[in-house]
């Protein structure tokens, strides 16, 4: 077998075998969506997280080996490679270790022991080297010339040196020991470089060891340096690490001890050291920024799986002071029934004015529920809101509004996306649209923006925007195919997202439909321009086609899988209609009863299968986001104000970042409870307790509102 798949599958704890299945079925181009899913047999039902994770462990190990093979024939090309040093280049664990290898053999630019090996000193070195070393001076005096610049011994011995500290800077053992020596014993220190008052204050004096440093200090440091703020060093006992170097250069008893030991701190000083701190520096940065990404998928895929408020007519108020709030009044399908302007902050009459507006606009089409964006003039707007609600309820109206998180809602509304879906209405009336069908739709509706503007993230700016990207496209990704996509509704933003399709396939869907009506079959996917076999198989299950006359078409079973289905209703007793009508009864207790492994056999699929297959017949066009905790809807307001220690609070968890957990509590400014808050027990990161989405009860522990700071517990709610 592979050793990169026998090495995964130790890596991961997974069977060489279901690796192995995965590998092929990612070279084969499959989708990771599509694995996850429909080759559960293949795979021993690993979740996507885990197979994105042996992606990109594969990627690594792949490009690993390429980089072996790039070294060894760089230095074959040279007359250089031994079968030690192959061997050595073999067994290495990382690229670092490879590179390490690889460094006494690359092409430098032009150093001073270069310099040195011009004047004809590298024979110098070595004798120096040698157990039986010549006495240093004695010996340099033979190198001495003139027509070379080597006017005296002592210039002699100083090139010399620059070699032999060179050649310990290049010994890939040393580096490996001194790597290890900082990782174990190393602290990272910053210093201030003004006395003003900043963000980075808790970092004007700051030291911690390198294995205890946080990612979000690391990335916080970093910016503050990067700022001119800070003065970053990375510090490690230079006796302790010298004595290292020495031991690998140094020959007890040998005429050429104090050359060899200025020539081995002169090595540390000058080449080593600087080059391991970058190293450890990049490492360090690398290390934060992988969490920080990991962090913001982490919090991204409960936002974007936030339970749907579906059906109901919504209006979205898009609040602001100078230009005043922006109204948008959307259907149950997220259609834009009408739109306004109102400027409730600019004064008791204009008040009046917007409150009139908004109650005809409820009454005119049925208004159910209110999105608030939590942008500038929030709170001014969702009291006027709360003041609308108990107006409107006089006149029989029964209304609720939510707080909806606008970030990236401005980003949005005016790029060639919105342009191209409202053409006819103005960027402010277009975010007021997106806020509304964010409560109706928040997964819909969110992969229009780019993921890295929604908001959930922490330092997400100082990362790599590629591997950003690549993450986030991920779980967007895992989190569309996971719910599944009305192909006659969906937007091409959102059919984009699908297994199988991309942005121009996505188009062409939308297109199909707009000339040939909806789609009333899965298999007439088939007919879209450009979308060929492996992309139907690809996209085929996540693709919903409620119009259809079969309801298999309306569940997440493959086609590939219908045949096995009907099997399966024949074995007990049933047919299409009954799952079209929920007159199944206890289908998986059926499967049971018969056997569930003979069921299987006789129905021609694995176990995995089978289960998805049964689980997806009892509830045909079902939405897995609707048996999440639904969002709170309020109808009264609360200020901060009227916040006082010791007040238990119901809140929805905003943010999930290293040091603790933001809670929107209904006041506007979201509330932070510290990671020592956050449970009973010692957790090493608030995601092990609670995801962004998550309704939660708190407990007030104090307010600053000068600060606008608000601290809670849920450590003390979970004793009230």
């Amino acid at each position: 077998m592979d050793p990169i798949i026998e090495q995964i599958a130790k890596e991961l704890e997974k069977s060489p075998q279901h690796v192995e299945n995965v590998v092929a079925l990612l070279d084969e181009g499959n989708t990771i969506p599509f694995i996850a899913r429909y080759r559960k047999e293949l795979h021993g039902a690993m979740d996507d997280t885990a197979l994105r994770t042996l992606e990109e462990r594969l990627g690594y190990l792949r490009g690993l080996a390429q980089r072996k093979e790039a070294v060894k024939a760089a230095i074959a090309e040279q007359g250089k490679l031994t079968e030690e040093l192959s061997a050595s280049i073999d067994a290495a664990a990382t690229l670092a270790e490879v590179e390490d290898l690889y460094r006494p053999y690359k092409q430098k630019r032009r150093t001073r022991a270069t310099v040195a090996r011009e004047k004809g000193l590298a024979p110098l070195a070595e004798a120096l080297l040698a157990p039986d070393a010549p006495d240093p001076l004695t010996e340099a005096a033979r190198y001495v010339d003139a027509d070379k610049g080597v006017e005296t011994a002592e210039d002699a011995l100083s090139g010399a040196s620059d070699i032999v500290a060179e050649m310990v800077s290049d010994d890939a053992a040393l580096r490996g020991k001194l790597r290890k020596l900082l990782g174990r014993e190393g602290k990272l220190s910053s210093h201030a470089l003004t006395e003003e008052d900043s963000v980075y204050r808790l970092y004007y004096d700051f030291s911690q060891p390198l294995s205890r440093l946080q990612g979000h200090q690391i990335l916080a440091i970093n910016r503050g340096e990067k700022e001119g703020i800070l003065k970053v060093d990375v510090e490690v006992d230079r006796e302790t690490a010298l004595q290292t170097v020495r031991r690998s250069v140094v020959i007890p008893g040998s005429a050429a001890m104090a050359f060899l030991k200025a020539a081995a701190e002169d090595a540390y000083d000058r080449l080593l050291f600087p080059s391991l701190e970058r190293e450890m520096r990049s490492e360090l940065t690398e290390r934060a920024q992988e969490g920080a990404i990991g962090q913001f998928a982490l919090n991204l895929k409960p936002l974007l799986m936030q339970p749907p408020v579906k059906g109901k007519v919504t209006m979205g108020l898009d609040p602001g002071y100078r230009m005043g709030c922006k109204v948008a009044v959307v259907d149950g399908t997220g259609k834009v029934l009408s739109t306004a302007v109102v400027y409730p902050t600019h004064g008791q009459r204009q008040r009046e004015e917007a409150i009139a507006v908004l109650a005809r606009l409820i009454q005119k089409h049925g208004v159910e529920h209110i999105a608030i964006g939590n942008g500038t003039a929030s709170r001014e707007t969702e009291q006027m809101a709360v003041e609308l609600i108990r107006r409107v309820k006089e006149q029989g109206a029964s209304v609720s509004y939510m707080i909806v998180s606008e970030a990236g809602a401005s980003v949005y509304s005016a790029s060639p996306l919105a342009a191209e879906e409202f053409p006819e209405y103005d960027v402010n009336l277009r975010s007021a649209v997106s806020i509304a069908r964010r409560l109706q739709d928040p997964l819909a509706e969110l992969v229009k923006i780019d993921p890295k503007a929604i908001g959930v993230g922490q330092y997400q700016h100082d990362c790599p925007p590629k591997r950003l990207d690549e993450a986030l496209g991920g779980v967007v990704e895992d989190c569309v195919n996971a719910v599944g996509v009305d192909v006659n509704t969906a937007s091409p933003s959102l059919l984009q997202h699908v297994a199988g399709l991309t942005a121009a396939t996505a188009k062409n869907i939308v297109k199909y439909r707009e000339d040939n009506g909806p789609f009333t079959s899965r298999k007439q996917i088939l007919k879209v321009p450009k979308l060929g076999p492996k992309a139907f198989e690809q996209c085929a299950g996540f693709l919903r086609v409620p119009e259809s006359k079969s309801v298999l078409d309306n569940t997440a079973v493959h086609p590939e899988s219908y045949a096995a289905a009907q099997e399966l209703l024949t074995l007990t007793g049933h047919t299409l209609s009954d799952v079209a009508s929920g007159k199944l009864g206890d289908l998986p207790a059926q499967v049971k009863s018969y056997g569930e492994e003979a069921a299987a056999a006789q129905c021609g699929v694995g176990l995995p299968t089978l289960r998805d297959v049964t689980a997806e017949l009892m509830k045909p066009g079902r939405d897995i986001r609707d048996e999440l905790p639904k969002p709170i809807l309020r109808t009264d307001v609360l200020e901060m104000k009227d916040l006082k220690p010791g007040m238990t609070l119901t809140g929805t968890v905003r943010n999930v970042i290293d040091f603790g957990v933001f809670v929107d509590i209904g006041v506007h400014q979201d509330g932070l409870v510290h990671i020592s808050q956050v449970a009973d027990r010692y957790i090493r990161h608030p995601s092990e307790v609670v995801s962004v989405g998550d309704v939660v009860k708190v407990v007030v522990l104090d307010v600053d509102e000068k600060k606008k700071r608000i601290s809670l517990s849920m450590r003390q709610a979970g004793k009230e």
